[in-house]
């Protein structure tokens, strides 16, 4: 059977410069005696030497969700597991949405969702608001958690499954002379021994996983590039318990220029607040400016609430040109998995660990060979095979649909429609595209179509008022 190894692409930029290792071996038909080429992709685990008295070491820099996720599938896969995470408390400033798979998938217990989201409205700028969810089934839902809690979680079941978690500060690495010596990592540690000052150390790996988010240092490490961030900045606010009710099972989304030229607002429960806010990539500078009219525009929602936390932090736009080199892989928010449009990220950082760990554990066989890129270039077929056309389709909805108010509230009349919703809550709850009806597909193109006239006349006539 013909196999052929996919490249990885970014847009449609090769990820790295680095190409897919072929060899072609001839084989004859007895029938027809017709040269048949056979393509394989060689195996780095049948080249790569067995290592003795010892197993595979692989440091894991970062703590967040695919961090803990990629440390616990090391651990599991027999390989000797390090995950270093300075801040073993930290709170990012994230909205705090999963999909319901991924309650299943990583087998989260349910006493770390705070609150399971069955309503959402979504605000257009003219405050005219949509209800969704009118297609969720009885046991479907949206989680909504903290990334204190979930990323806490992760740690301690990667912990309990034979990784060893270190409270540090990852500097800078060493790269290996060849393709057999080790990364020599440079961090300082935090204990009761070193203080708050902390301690100079070194680590030395046979590969790294770059968990370590948007400023990713292991990404500097091996020359990944740049690339475009959002500035998300959000408050949690403890409001009133009968106002609390409201957000009981609803979330809320605010899209408008007020809140954010290119991205929107929100309003997330928690267990015992709210989260309110917001993001931008083009008016960083403005990001108060937009966080205050969230904040305006559910006043009468969050009135007599009271600020208890603000966070902010950088969001990436697209994945990086580079994401491998050499026994170095990114994953997550450091690789620059995060979806235009929806702003999702825990999901696919999560997922990301997890299928770079599969890989090294399945090349180095469980922990008894050395690993190469090649066995690291696998999970970057398989995720841009898988995901690649999702990250796509946000992209193109976020090009249209957050260019103007106008066109905003043509996405907000949109949502009214419950094929979309059902479409939309469908491939969100389950990471799959969902399969649509011909005759529906349609009519949705259609009235997009008119949906996106509407507003463009909209904007002329607006337009013309303002001059």
């Amino acid at each position: 059977m013909t196999s052929i190894a996919l490249k990885s692409f970014v847009g449609l930029r090769q990820s790295s410069a680095e190409k897919p290792h072929y060899f072609i071996s001839h084989s004859s038909q007895t029938k027809s005696r017709k040269l048949k080429l056979n393509f394989h992709v060689i195996k780095a685990s049948k080249s790569s030497p067995k290592l003795t008295n010892r197993n595979l070491r692989v440091a894991v820099i970062g703590g967040g969700p695919a961090g803990g996720a990629a440390a616990e599938t090391l651990a599991k896969g027999g390989i000797e597991t390090y995950l270093i995470e300075r801040k073993m408390d930290n709170c990012k400033p994230c909205g705090g949405a999963i999909p319901l798979c991924m309650v299943g998938e990583f087998d989260l217990p349910l006493d770390i969702i705070d609150r399971r989201v069955t309503k959402m409205k979504m605000i257009s700028p003219s405050n005219v608001a949509v209800d969704i969810g009118r297609t969720l089934k009885p046991h479907e839902y949206i989680g909504m958690l903290r990334r204190e809690v979930l990323d806490a979680y992760l740690r301690d079941r990667a912990k309990a499954n034979g990784a060893e978690v270190i409270n540090g500060l990852f500097l800078k690495m060493d790269m290996p002379k060849d393709g057999d010596s080790p990364y020599v990592l440079h961090y300082n540690g935090y204990d009761e021994k070193a203080g708050g000052v902390g301690e100079k150390r070194t680590l030395e790996v046979d590969a790294v996983i770059g968990a370590d988010g948007a400023n990713s240092r292991v990404a500097k490490g091996i020359g990944a590039g740049d690339y475009d961030y959002a500035i998300a900045f959000q408050e949690r606010i403890k409001i009133p318990d009968d106002k609390m009710a409201y957000y009981e099972d609803l979330a809320e989304m605010y899209v408008g220029d007020d809140v954010s030229p290119d991205f929107y607002g929100w309003v997330f429960p928690k267990c015992d607040h709210v989260a309110v806010g917001t993001g931008t990539v083009t008016h960083k500078g403005d990001i108060k400016k937009f966080q205050l009219a969230t904040r305006n525009r559910a006043k009468d929602k969050i009135l007599g609430g009271k600020i208890i936390r603000v966070e902010a932090h950088p969001i990436p736009e697209h994945p990086r040109p580079r994401r491998l080199l050499g026994r170095v892989a990114l994953v997550g928010d450091a690789a620059g998995y995060v979806t235009k449009c929806s702003g999702e990220g825990i999901y696919f950082a999560a997922k990301s660990g997890r299928m770079c760990a599969e890989a090294i554990v399945e090349g180095s066989e469980n922990g008894k060979r050395m690993v190469n890129e090649g066995d690291l270039r696998k999970y970057l077929e398989k995720w841009d095979k898988t995901y690649w056309p999702t990250y796509k389709v946000l992209d193109v909805l976020q090009k249209v649909f957050y260019r103007s108010n106008p066109a905003r509230e043509a996405f907000v009349e949109m949502c009214a429609d419950e094929y979309v919703q059902k479409m939309t809550f469908d491939s969100y709850l389950y990471k799959q595209v969902a399969p649509g009806n011909p005759w529906q597909d349609l009519k949705l193109a259609v009235n997009t179509i008119g949906s996106l006239v509407r507003a463009n006349a909209l904007k002329k006539e607006m337009d013309k008022l303002s001059v």
